[in-house]
């Protein structure tokens, strides 16, 4: 039998209980994979982060949505150094690196700001199918695939921009043919769609995230589609190209009553692409089995 004394979850991109994205965070050194993924489906959010001794890094993390293992998972990774403040395991003020399926990840934590420095993707024109996506997508009087071309990144998130907010808000995918669209060998896997219409004034982003590949139909505030975000955007041409210096606030979650923030910036001189925000721990216990 086995004992986990601090399972957690914790609220990202948000400091508000019950916004954001709800994230799972279990620091264990003797759980095997498919122990991971028994919990994981037993705790039920999008993303449950594991954490354990490194020998590469100053810890190990793997992340499981209720079904898979995926590659990276940006809110689980805030999760998980709120997490590790909380428990006294790094410090404040600090910078902390772990090992993980997208190779070695730079984060930090600064005054209760969780950063974390994501791998730089290549992007591309989508060339594939593109009326069966609006199709799936119920959207077909939104999206105009001759104002702008579907871009996608080399980990298989698709970008489709829309020219206004409400036409987002209205979106109403059929998940049974997205899952089945991306499990054909399409070439995508998650869906990001967004608009430059924001709900707050001074953001300048708003997007919805469609996972059912994953076991996620709608991931409420995703780290790892808002920074590949603008670079989007900077491909685009709707952002300026040298984002050098400059941080922009992109919107998620407020559609489906999960509202998060998250501020992305992107270094072209170090290539360095950051999403940064804040956590809130909702609840701690135990857990045997």
């Amino acid at each position: 039998m086995k004992k986990l004394d601090d399972v957690y979850q914790i609220d990202a991109f948000t400091d508000l209980p019950f916004k954001g994205n709800p994230a799972g965070v279990v620091y264990s050194d003797v759980l095997n994979k498919e122990e991971m993924q028994l919990i994981a489906r037993e705790i039920n959010v999008s993303e449950t982060a594991f954490i354990s001794i490194s020998k590469e890094a100053d810890f190990n993390l793997r992340w499981f949505t209720p079904s898979v293992e995926v590659k990276l998972c940006g809110h689980a990774t805030i999760a998980s150094l709120h997490y590790l403040v909380q428990k006294g395991l790094i410090k404040n003020n600090s910078t902390v690196t772990f090992s993980t399926l997208s190779g070695i990840l730079r984060c930090s934590a600064v005054n209760g700001l969780y950063s974390l420095c994501l791998p730089v993707p290549t992007l591309s024109i989508f060339e594939g199918d593109k009326e069966e996506i609006i199709s799936a997508l119920g959207g077909k009087k939104i999206i105009n695939t001759e104002k702008l071309p579907f871009i996608i990144d080399e980990g298989g998130y698709l970008y489709i921009y829309v020219s206004s907010l409400n036409e987002l808000i209205n979106i109403k995918p059929d998940y049974k043919v997205l899952f089945d669209l991306s499990s054909s060998g399409k070439g995508y896997d998650a869906i990001t769609m967004f608009t430059l219409e924001t709900i707050e004034k001074g953001n300048y982003a708003h997007l919805r995230f469609f996972a059912p590949f994953y076991g996620i139909n709608e991931d409420p505030v995703t780290g790892s589609a808002n920074g590949p975000l603008l670079l989007v955007l900077r491909r685009l041409g709707l952002i300026e190209e040298n984002t050098e210096r400059k941080t922009f606030t992109f919107e998620q979650g407020d559609i489906i009553g999960r509202k998060g923030r998250i501020n992305v910036s992107y270094s072209p001189i170090k290539n360095e692409l950051m999403v940064t925000g804040k956590a809130v721990t909702i609840f701690k216990g135990e857990m045997t089995f």
